[in-house]
């Protein structure tokens, strides 16, 4: 087996007294497609800042690509995409501007520049609206533009923190398919959060179920189901290793930062 592309030893995260993440330690494989999953307030989100150099751990070590996320954060930042929750997309720009400016913050040189984009906007089926205000755009089209942007610069991780939230369930399948070929073509490593669980079965070759900030199941769907019995469904497995979480606790800012997002993808 090839060398871990995400590993994390102990890694936590505390604000003040509470306890976000709790020494999480499990690693993810080169050009596979993971899911952190868990209740409100289980601190996935928090991990996924913590890879992307955005938030420090408290304690513990997570590396990406071999690069420590702390010590050598700038290494870490080169190598990697991300989509947050909220808007990333500028609504007063085109398309291709939104795709020009990150081109242009990830250093792409001047002559692969316009290929980069142009391939980009047909790759997500961007290419006919890619003149237009990204203001005048759907919730799916301005997913994809923001996995287009951190994508341009062919990211050997890509983190997507609740990818497809807001989105109707038409909308939903059409980045989940704009993803599977991303995967396809790349092989980039994806690392992504999600309360849909269908989204998880469809999309991931392993999940991780978080609660109360600790992981308590890891596997493939299929794996998990079966460990909780004959003929258990997937969210039944959900349920029995996240069932004491009240789903309360800790969650009111990202209930609120989802809730945003919700009203401005409309």
């Amino acid at each position: 087996m090839s060398e871990p592309i995400i590993e994390m030893h102990d890694l936590t995260r505390r604000f003040g007294s509470a306890c976000a993440v709790d020494a999480i330690t499990m690693s993810i494989q080169p050009g596979e497609v993971f899911a952190l999953l868990g209740r409100n307030g289980a601190g996935k989100t928090t991990v996924i800042k913590m890879l992307a150099t955005l938030i420090e751990p408290s304690s513990g070590q997570a590396k990406v690509g071999g690069f420590d996320v702390v010590g050598q954060a700038a290494m870490v930042r080169r190598i990697i995409g991300y989509v947050p929750q909220a808007l990333s997309a500028d609504g007063d720009l085109t398309g291709y501007e939104n795709l020009n400016v990150f081109a242009k913050l990830y250093d792409i040189p001047r002559a692969e520049r316009e290929a980069r984009i142009h391939d980009a906007l047909a790759f997500m089926n961007l290419s006919e609206v890619s003149r237009h205000l990204v203001k005048t755009y759907s919730g799916g089209m301005i997913r994809r533009l923001e996995i287009a942007q951190s994508t341009l610069h062919r990211p050997r991780v890509l983190f997507l923190d609740e990818p497809t939230v807001g989105l109707d369930p038409v909308a939903r399948i059409s980045v989940w398919e704009q993803l599977e070929k991303l995967q396809a073509q790349f092989g980039s490593a994806i690392l992504l959060t999600t309360h849909y669980l269908e989204e998880a079965e469809r999309l991931c070759d392993r999940v991780a179920i978080m609660n109360r900030g600790k992981i308590t199941a890891i596997g493939t769907p299929v794996q998990l189901s079966a460990a909780v019995g004959p003929g258990a469904s997937f969210e039944e497995a959900f349920e029995h290793y996240t069932q004491d979480e009240t789903g309360t606790r800790g969650a009111y800012d990202e209930t609120s930062q989802t809730r945003d997002v919700i009203h401005r993808l409309g």
